[in-house]
């Protein structure tokens, strides 16, 4: 039988659509695809699936009955890792959990599992990452912003973190690498796209858009990393490995 290959719009939810068309179909040999990431097959049957929150809605639903909260959470981090084919995983591993009584979630000895598993343990310290390096900047307009590029797309859950610990100002977090940003505008939290200036330069703190205290705040936030750093004590390799290289361009106390 021919492959067939279904294309969604990149959301969670046109890729539960897509599930559901998979059962919906009794389809077999099918592969998932980001329309963004797509790499056609040379034979393959394309259709492009529209995403149906009621549909996204009840195959969720059926996946939380037959996982327990951490198995299904596991799949989410695992989605938004972004990788190569997770789609592929994912799918087996619903599969195989919609074909059994039992919860399947601890089942490693199923190569789908436990490679989920291991996708979202990468993905989970991403975001307690990004959680733990976020350096906000005060802009003129009285909002604080700072702009992250992490590995996997781990903004939708970051964003309840954000909204506890700064309930009481206004606040914008930008995944540069992905072209959409988080703002806070002290009731709800909304998804944004924004146009930077041509050249603008996320590694520095510019006058023309950042406030003058901002530059007072960082100074203060070097002396003080200064002050607490022991250098008879320094391990630079145990540094490197909690506060890896790739995140330092963007830290205030690691600016010269």
């Amino acid at each position: 039988m021919q492959a067939k290959n279904l294309i969604y719009d990149g959301t969670f939810d046109g890729f539960l659509s897509a599930v559901f068309y998979v059962f919906e179909h009794k389809l077999t040999n099918v592969t998932i695809q980001n329309e963004f990431a797509m790499q056609q097959g040379l034979f393959s049957d394309v259709e492009k699936i529209t995403t149906e929150e009621v549909k996204a809605n009840r195959v969720w639903k059926g996946i939380k009955s037959k996982l327990s909260a951490k198995g299904s959470y596991q799949l989410y981090y695992a989605f938004l890792s972004e990788q190569i084919a997770v789609e592929t995983l994912l799918l087996d591993y619903i599969q195989y959990a919609f074909s059994k009584a039992h919860n399947v979630d601890k089942d490693y000895s199923h190569p789908s599992i436990l490679k989920i598993a291991q996708i979202a343990k990468s993905v989970g310290r991403e975001k307690h990452r990004m959680e733990a390096f976020v350096r906000f900047r005060l802009t003129k307009d009285d909002i604080y912003f700072t702009n992250i590029e992490p590995d996997f797309n781990v903004l939708p859950l970051i964003e309840k973190h954000f909204k506890r610990r700064y309930a009481d100002q206004k606040w914008v977090i930008y995944d540069i690498k992905r072209g959409y940003g988080l703002f806070y505008d002290l009731e709800k939290v909304e998804l944004i796209n924004m146009d930077f200036p041509e050249n603008f330069n996320f590694t520095k703190t510019d006058d023309s858009f950042f406030a003058e205290q901002e530059f007072e705040f960082q100074k203060l936030w070097q002396d003080y990393f200064k002050a607490t750093n022991i250098e008879s004590r320094k391990n630079l390799k145990l540094h490197i490995r909690h506060v890896p290289k790739r995140y330092w361009k963007y830290l205030s106390e690691k600016q010269p």
